[in-house]
C-alpha cells in the first residue's frame, strides 16, 4: 500500500474515533437524561466503537510498517487483529444491548422524548455518512481494518434506525395511550441488539479466516490462471495457491515450462508471470514461482 494511501486510512480511522467519542457523549447524556433505553444502549454500543477505532487505529499502523528479519512476509495481518477485537467488542455490546431492553419490559414505560428521538435522527444521518466514507476507501485501499470500522458504523446504523422507530412508536404511544407502543424504545433495543450481533459474527469470521490462511474464492484462483497460461512459455499450471494477508495477497504457484530453457529464461518467465499479475492485481505483494520441466508430448 503506498504511503499516502495508508494515511488516508489513518486520517479516516480518526474521523471515525472522533465522531464516535462525540455521538457516545450525545446519546449517553440525552439517554440518562430522558431514560431512554435504547438511547442508552446504543451510547455504551458508540462507547465500545471508541475502544474498537482505537484498536483499528493502533492496527493500521503496525501494518504500515515494511517486512523486517522477523517478520518477511510483512505486517498486513496485524489489520485482522483489529478486525477480530472490533467484532468481540460488538458482541459483548449487543448482549448489554439485549440485557437492558429485557429488563425494561418488567417496569413501567418512560415517558419518550422528542429530545432523544433528534439525538437518533442526527446519529442516523452521521454514522451513514461515515459507512459510506469508511467502505469506500476501505475498497479502494483493501484496508481489512477500515472495512470493519465500516461495518461497525453500519451496525450503528441499524441501531440508529431502530432506535428512531422506538422512540417515535414511544411517542405515538404516550400521545394516544396505546401502552405496546410506548414500549417501543425497549423493543427497539432488541433490534439494535440482534444486528449488532449478526454483524460481529460475520466480521469475525473474516477475520478467523484471513489469520487461518483461508484461500481466496475460486472466481479469483481462475484469474490468476488465466493471467498465467497467457505467458507463452508456461505449457501447464501444476499447483497454484493465494491467500489474504491482511491488506494484500500472497501466491504460490507452480508451472511447466519447456525442459530445454536455460536458467536466465526461466528466470524471464518467472518475472513475466509476476509482473503480469501484479500489474492487473494491485492486492498481490508477492508472487512465488516454481519452475518444473515440460517435454514435448506431454500433455498441457
Amino acid at each position: 500500500m503506498s504511503s499516502g494511501k495508508a494515511a488516508a486510512n489513518v486520517i479516516a480511522i480518526w474521523i471515525s474515533l472522533i465522531s464516535n467519542l462525540l455521538l457516545t457523549g450525545i446519546k449517553l447524556i440525552v439517554g440518562f437524561l430522558f431514560n431512554s433505553q435504547v438511547l442508552i444502549a446504543d451510547g455504551v454500543h458508540n462507547a465500545g466503537d471508541v475502544i474498537a477505532t482505537m484498536a483499528a487505529l493502533g492496527s493500521a499502523k503496525v501494518a504500515q510498517k515494511p517486512a523486517d528479519d522477523d517478520h518477511p512476509y510483512g505486517h498486513g495481518k496485524s489489520e485482522l487483529i483489529g478486525s477480530a477485537m472490533v467484532a468481540i467488542i460488538m458482541a459483548l455490546a449487543a448482549i448489554f444491548i439485549a440485557y437492558h431492553s429485557v429488563e425494561s419490559f418488567f417496569h413501567p414505560a418512560a415517558e419518550a422524548s422528542w429530545i432523544a428521538l433528534i439525538a437518533a435522527l442526527i446519529s442516523l444521518v452521521w454514522k451513514q455518512w461515515l459507512y459510506v466514507y469508511c467502505m469506500r476507501l476501505g475498497k479502494e485501499t483493501s484496508s481489512k481494518s477500515l472495512e470493519a470500522t465500516a461495518l461497525d458504523h453500519l451496525a450503528d446504523v441499524y441501531a440508529s434506525i431502530a432506535a428512531v422507530v422506538g422512540i417515535g412508536g414511544a411517542l405515538i404511544g404516550d400521545k394516544f395511550g396505546i401502552v405496546f407502543l410506548s414500549y417501543g424504545d425497549a423493543a427497539a433495543g432488541l433490534v439494535v441488539a440482534f444486528f449488532v450481533l449478526k454483524l460481529s459474527y460475520h466480521m469475525g469470521k473474516e477475520a478467523v479466516d484471513v489469520l487461518m490462511e483461508k484461500t481466496v474464492s475460486p472466481e479469483t484462483i481462475q484469474e490468476y490462471e488465466r493471467l498465467v497460461v497467457s505467458i507463452h512459455e508456461v505449457k501447464r499450471i501444476d499447483r497454484i495457491r493465494a491467500r489474504a494477508f491482511g491488506q494484500y495477497v500472497l501466491i504460490d504457484v507452480r508451472v511447466g515450462v519447456p525442459a530445454h530453457l536455460s536458467v536466465q529464461e526461466g528466470h524471464d518467465v518467472s518475472r513475466k508471470i509476476k509482473k503480469t499479475i501484479m500489474e492487473q492485481h494491485r492486492d498481490v505483494e508477492e508472487v512465488l514461482i516454481h519452475l518444473n520441466p515440460w517435454y514435448d508430448g506431454e500433455d498441457n
